[in-house]
């Protein structure tokens, strides 16, 4: 009878601990990840509150602007439909250009700006993130739609055979 029982104490033991280290290795999963948010999402409240979360698209044409201690850059990220303001301290990707792709991740502060912890630009000309080449497809999509000019005449469209 009581090598019955430690067995099952063994057992017992065994599953807490395998519990224990499961809780662990997730808890640490969950503390790591980052959202990917576009910047319509953020201009629309979407964005997670006192969370990391990356934002992606274009840096906008003529926004980056660096400061005199030369690591500390401001520049803006849009999906051409929104723009977010983004403020990073450190040294950019050599890659990161005005024009192209790039993912940031920080928090978004009370003013609205993104801090940037980390920036990360498009390894080589066709890329883009997934993430934020959806978001621009999307939003020139959407504007796309609203734009929508009615025919010139007042003609019906001719059928073509």
């Amino acid at each position: 009878m009581k090598s019955r029982h430690k067995k099952l104490a063994l057992i017992g033991g065994a599953l807490a601990i395998i519990g224990i280290i499961a809780a662990l290795v997730l808890n640490a999963l969950n503390s790591n990840i980052a959202l990917y948010i576009t910047p319509t999402e953020v201009a629309a409240g979407k964005a997670p509150k006192d969370k990391l979360f990356r934002i992606g698209g274009l840096v906008k044409e003529g926004s980056i602007s660096r400061q005199a201690d030369g690591v500390t850059i401001g520049f803006t990220i849009t999906d051409t439909e929104k723009e977010i303001p983004v403020h990073y301290k450190g040294i950019l990707p050599d890659l990161f250009k005005e024009g192209k792709g790039a993912v940031a991740q920080g928090k978004l502060n009370g003013e609205g700006t993104f801090m940037a912890t980390e920036v990360l630009a498009k390894h080589d000309e066709n890329y883009m993130p997934p993430e934020a080449a959806k978001a621009v497809d999307d939003a020139q999509a959407r504007a796309a739609s609203k734009h929508v000019s009615p025919s010139s005449s007042g003609d019906k469209p001719k059928a073509s055979y």
